[in-house]
């Protein structure tokens, strides 16, 4: 396995970059920072919800009505299979991936994950179209938040790298994870 003091090779012995695997609550900022990270870095940038909706041809939010949560942490899984096979992409998969069971041994090494941490309260303060998100789209979201953050802290805590991203603006966390993921 690829550590950071090692570089992961493929088939034709090139040196792969690792994914910049950005994990958080729904609302941290994944797509919006890992977008722009991905631009800073002249990388590309994949969404899990973006394609899985785009590969399903459908929302989210009817993934989740029509088939349920399992069904979509599949095709989780599934995207998450795909991307071992590429090099240096930034990623903002949905904010229960890390949450799930093998979804890092998948990447087998290609990946290093990137915690954007905030408060429950301050994604909340953030977040437009909660309808879209359908863990929070009925009853408190807020609360929703805080359960969520309660279930999934340690998951987060384990990230290869945390940045505390509620106290800077967007500039600089996307400065700051821009410099962590050109590391790798």
């Amino acid at each position: 396995m690829a550590t950071p003091a090692t570089s992961a090779t493929d088939a034709t012995d090139e040196r792969r970059v690792p994914h910049a695997i950005l994990i958080g609550l729904p609302g941290a900022g994944k797509s919006t920072v890992g977008r722009r990270v991905a631009k800073v870095l002249g990388r590309e940038f994949l969404d899990f919800d973006d394609e899985i909706a785009r590969r399903e041809g459908k929302s989210i939010a009817d993934i989740f009505a029509e088939h349920g949560e399992d069904y979509f942490r599949g095709l989780d899984a599934d995207l998450t299979r795909t991307l071992a096979r590429r090099s240096g992409i930034v990623a903002a998969p949905g904010g229960g991936w890390i949450c799930q069971p093998g979804n890092r041994e998948l990447l087998g090494g290609t990946g290093r994950t990137i915690y954007l941490r905030v408060t429950p309260e301050a994604v909340f303060q953030r977040l437009r179209r909660i309808s879209e998100r359908p863990l929070l789209a009925a009853g408190d979201p807020l609360e929703k938040l805080r359960d969520l953050y309660a279930a999934r802290r340690g998951a987060y805590e384990s990230a290869d790298y945390v940045v505390d991203a509620e106290n800077l603006t967007k500039e600089q966390l996307i400065t700051e994870v821009a410099r962590i993921a050109a590391a790798f």
